[in-house]
């Protein structure tokens, strides 16, 4: 991908109901948002220039920004209808996409009841092509430091933008440590996440993971469950304890960026990624690409 900052590019951005130009699309730095957090997003893919499950990601925008108390003033339709004009105004095929809501500028304190609800729509070239062998090598996730909040402490049931400052936090802090991610436990120490992707592990055959009750149930992570269970794989979502890592045999983590990508090592523990690792990932690069439209 381009090395070129983000606020730099050439392109185009579908904000506040019109394409504008790629560096036209501004805010102001006392934008609510960037103060406060009240902003929610989404990270989609598209493939061969359909957007994948783009509806399941509109309707989860919307009900994040509700879950944060605003609304955003474009229906779910509306929502995906300027995401597939974006794309086709950007001449892009596999890329990928960034809706982003936030609370404007008209006040500047805690309390915004009055603000304006921004919409903006970005997408960029990413394609989804990679060396098989390569990726079922397997990466390496660290232990996060900072663990999930507690649902009745944060709204974890929203993409909220200011529930991943810990996971840049410790993502850089892996990063630095040669690792490509961190495994985060939930506020009662169990297993839950990584910075941006949902973790599975296996065990005779059986496809263990978390429970999505304290983080973000993905809609990568609910495609391949799907797609586990068309397999005849029982898959089962339930507590896990950082000691269980020990005794299981294959790892991978499911995310519309990361796809299904193998894991071969977190922290201290070790996994071989094999035939189930590679079936699910083959499984969802085949559901992702578009369908043929019935004559």
């Amino acid at each position: 991908m381009s090395a070129t900052p983000f606020d730099q590019r050439d392109g185009w951005i579908w904000y506040d109901g019109q394409i504008v130009p790629w560096k036209d699309a501004q805010l102001h730095v006392l934008s609510h948002g960037l103060h406060y957090g009240s902003s929610v997003f989404e990270g989609e893919r598209a493939y061969g220039g359909e957007i994948f499950k783009s509806t399941e990601h509109s309707e989860r925008l919307k009900k994040s920004a509700q879950i944060l108390d605003f609304e955003i003033p474009y229906t779910v339709a509306e929502i995906d209808a300027a995401k597939r004009l974006v794309l086709e105004k950007s001449g892009l095929k596999d890329a990928y996409l960034r809706p982003v809501a936030w609370r404007g500028s008209e006040m500047m304190g805690v309390a915004a009841q009055d603000n304006k609800i921004h919409l903006a729509i970005a997408a960029w070239e990413w394609p989804s092509y990679f060396d098989p062998a390569q990726k079922m090598k397997g990466i390496r996730i660290d232990m996060a430091e900072y663990r999930r909040p507690d649902p009745a402490t944060a709204p974890s049931a929203a993409k909220a933008a200011g529930l991943y400052m810990i996971c840049t936090i410790s993502k850089h802090k892996a990063e630095r440590k040669g690792y490509a991610d961190a495994l985060m436990l939930d506020w009662q120490g169990r297993v839950a996440e990584c910075t941006g992707a949902n973790v599975f592990f296996t065990r005779d055959g059986v496809i263990h993971t978390p429970l999505a009750d304290c983080f973000l149930d993905g809609i990568t992570r609910r495609t391949v469950i799907d797609l586990a269970k068309r397999r005849g794989f029982e898959v089962a979502e339930r507590r896990i304890m950082p000691e269980e890592l020990a005794g299981f045999n294959e790892c991978f983590i499911t995310g519309s960026a990361a796809e299904v990508t193998p894991v071969a090592e977190i922290g201290p523990y070790k996994f071989t990624p094999g035939n189930i690792s590679k079936t699910l990932m083959e499984d969802y690069l085949a559901e992702v690409q578009p369908k043929a439209k019935a004559a």
